[in-house]
């Protein structure tokens, strides 16, 4: 599998930290691209949007961090 990467695009962790570049596409075979876009070889498990180019790597996003819990307030008054 082919992996194009958008270096123009980054992608962001949940705290606005750039992990990387994005992963644009994933094709078996590639086509022609405009720079500054660029195939890169990827395992077939891959997948678009869910993973990064970082130096040289191809890496999943991480999942964001579970919501806080609720904050208890008192009991409702009727």
């Amino acid at each position: 599998m082919q992996a194009l990467i958008s270096p123009n695009e980054k992608v962001l962790d949940a705290e606005g930290n750039v992990l990387g570049d994005r992963v644009a596409e994933v094709e078996q075979n590639t086509f022609p691209v405009a720079p500054p876009l660029f195939w890169t070889p990827c395992a077939d498990d891959v997948v678009a949007d869910q993973f990064y180019w970082a130096d040289g790597e191809i890496l999943p996003v991480p999942p964001p961090p579970p919501p806080s819990p609720p904050e208890s307030v008192g009991p409702a008054v009727l």
